[in-house]
């Protein structure tokens, strides 16, 4: 749904009050994936200080990722919540409340007592303050996109999603640089002494100030304007969205099942099977790592702009090939030696960024009176589905396949490509009613 504001905007260039919004959303979303993210760069630390010395290691690891992935089980219901609001009461209430409840656990989390401490009440006090992280963030990435969406004119909401997206990828490389330079800068037992608590208290800080900066955001003319004309939603807005958008719920969870495969195999796993499966130095591995996040976030940015050009089908047809054929030379390419590990992971990290145009397709198949709750519905719910069990059904593949990574991140571009042929006939069908 297209509304008069976005029609009446629709062919003007980004003026400055677009960029500053792109920036202040993007910085935003960047610090507080990083809160998010931070926890998993000193698992092995939280899990020797949150519980008891006497337990067997894998029992200690497995609690400690239980905690990590509450996280991801929390951003539902977080999503949900705070979309229905967002729908209801304003996008910009629920952007800035969504930074709030992300800044002040990861603060919190600095300064919990441990395990020696405070006894069984610690990891239950890390607990809920991860299920409290994981309900911001559930929260802050749908509504980010469609605040920026509903901001620029609607030939640049591919470009608007695809900066939102390279942000949040850039949180996820700012975590693992500082957590490279704690790592580096301080002994084993100073990291455990006091060191993991930095990151997470300038989690804290980084996040008390890009809500400060958001106090600078307007709310979106799209919902102002459903405000002044009084078309806001008459009924729980997810009610809506399960009755009578069906079809583009699929379509969404669909491609967040495209996305996280992309993100949480290539970008997240692929660090440990580079060591545990190929012998490669921890330091490489990370460097290589840092490198392919960079080219994600540029393809991130490349790709919006690709899909405001040609349109959603062609892109993902188009990147979903890319993918494939990045991820395979990649994971393969490993089997055959090192030398080239860090072009070949470079070009799979700029294939995944294919992502970044997945927020249009998802911000365009909701009327906007309950975009929120549409997108944020579908996404989070997808996401704790695939982003829970892809590593789970990863790891198992590979006890008897040591390419699993490839093939299922092929697999999912394969999926990618029909989504992307779907959209294409649906574009076909729909230009010559436009004319």
């Amino acid at each position: 749904m297209t509304t008069t504001a976005q029609q009446h905007d629709h062919a003007r260039p980004l003026n400055r009050q677009d960029y500053k919004t792109l920036s202040l959303a993007a910085l935003g979303g960047a610090l507080e994936f990083y809160d998010f993210i931070i926890f998993v760069f000193f698992a092995v630390v939280i899990g020797e200080l949150f519980f008891p010395a006497d337990i067997p290691e894998w029992l200690r690891q497995f609690q400690t990722f239980g905690i990590f992935a509450a996280g991801y089980l929390a951003r539902p219901l977080g999503g949900i919540i705070m979309a229905h609001f967002g729908d209801l009461i304003g996008r910009k209430r629920m952007f800035t409340l969504s930074i709030l409840l992300m800044a002040l656990p990861t603060l919190l989390i600095g300064l919990l007592p441990t395990y020696a401490v405070l006894g069984i009440g610690a990891p239950l006090a890390l607990l809920g303050l991860r299920i409290l992280q994981g309900a911001a963030i559930g929260g802050e990435v749908p509504g980010a996109w469609v605040f920026v969406a509903e901001h620029v004119p609607a030939r640049r909401v591919g470009l608007a999603c695809g900066t939102l997206t390279a942000g949040l990828t850039a949180g996820i490389l700012l975590g693992s640089l500082i957590a490279t330079a704690v790592n580096k800068s301080l002994t084993p037992a100073e990291v455990s002494d006091w060191g993991w608590r930095v990151p997470f208290l300038l989690g804290g800080i980084f996040g008390i100030v890009a809500m400060y900066l958001r106090r600078w955001l307007h709310e979106t003319p799209v919902f102002a304007e459903m405000q002044a004309n009084k078309a806001l939603a008459e009924e729980l807005p997810l009610k809506t969205v399960l009755r009578n958008h069906k079809g583009s719920v699929v379509i969404s969870m669909l491609l967040t099942w495209l996305l996280s495969a992309g993100i949480v195999v290539v970008i997240l796993m692929t660090p440990t099977y580079l060591q545990k499966v190929h012998g490669i130095s921890p330091a490489d591995a990370l460097t290589a790592n840092s490198l392919a996040i960079l080219a994600l976030t540029l393809g991130c940015i490349l790709y919006g702009r690709l899909i405001d050009a040609i349109g959603s089908g062609p892109t993902f047809m188009l990147g979903s090939l890319l993918l494939a054929g990045a991820s395979y030379a990649f994971y393969h390419g490993l089997a055959a030696g090192t030398d080239l590990l860090v072009p070949l992971y470079m070009l799979a990290g700029f294939a995944v960024g294919i992502v970044g145009a997945v927020p249009y397709v998802m911000v365009n198949a909701f009327p906007a009176v309950v975009r929120f709750s549409g997108l944020s519905f579908s996404y989070n719910v997808a996401y704790a589905i695939f982003g829970g069990l892809t590593p789970m059904l990863v790891t198992l593949w590979m006890k008897n396949d040591m390419l699993a990574p490839s093939h299922y991140v092929v697999s999912l571009s394969a999926l990618g490509f029909a989504i992307g042929l779907l959209l294409w006939l649906q574009q076909r069908q729909k230009a010559p009613q436009a004319a």
